[in-house]
């Protein structure tokens, strides 16, 4: 099973923790930008299998009430797949989001938040000289936290727990149909936020 590693995360909130003033609250407002964005760097290996993948997903929001931000998003993933006497596998994932959200407190340190959203999907596989491509799109229903560790920046998590797709692969007349509900640890995704002032 993929085990994601968010390590800007975690090194920026060693920074901000340092540089923290004392009296550091944090939150948001109605006007407020923010951008944020994750990296994903996922290794696993079975005897001579190698399987490798690389996300980044940036984003930015704004504040249209002092409740709900709306955003939009970029998600680039990259997979490889290695074994001996198999010819090897790449793909390559390219996702366009709009995402709304609701805080609870936004303007307190500690907040709360429920995320709508919405994706257009496009995969391209590539197997020898055998290519692919799929497009689709994707809706999914998160919850998250966010905690500011200092006047701008902020950490945050959602957990995927409801989400939909249909993808269609170029030429075919069917399409794939997913749906998942449930609280997965593997659709965690931890994030940095940096808000303008």
């Amino acid at each position: 099973m993929k085990k994601m590693i968010f390590v800007a995360a975690f090194a920026v909130f060693g920074m901000g923790m340092s540089n923290a003033q004392e009296e550091n609250t944090g939150g948001y407002s109605q006007g407020d930008l923010f951008v944020t964005g994750s990296i994903g760097i996922s290794t696993e290996s079975t005897g001579d299998r190698k399987e490798n993948t690389l996300e980044f997903a940036p984003s930015v929001g704004y504040f249209v009430s002092d409740n709900i931000a709306i955003g939009l998003g970029l998600g680039l993933s990259s997979s490889t797949f290695e074994e001996p006497g198999v010819v090897d596998f790449e793909s390559t994932t390219i996702a366009i989001e709009a995402a709304g959200r609701y805080y609870v407190t936004p303007s307190s340190q500690f907040s709360l938040f429920g995320q709508l959203s919405v994706a257009y999907l496009s995969v391209e596989n590539e197997q020898g000289a055998f290519e692919s491509n799929t497009d689709g799109f994707g809706l999914g229903i998160a919850p998250g936290v966010s905690y500011f560790i200092s006047n701008n920046f902020a950490l945050e998590a959602t957990v995927g727990i409801l989400s939909y797709s249909s993808v269609e692969l170029d030429g075919a007349s069917d399409s794939t149909n997913s749906f998942d509900l449930g609280l997965n640890f593997t659709n965690v995704n931890l994030g940095l936020v940096y808000k303008f002032n």
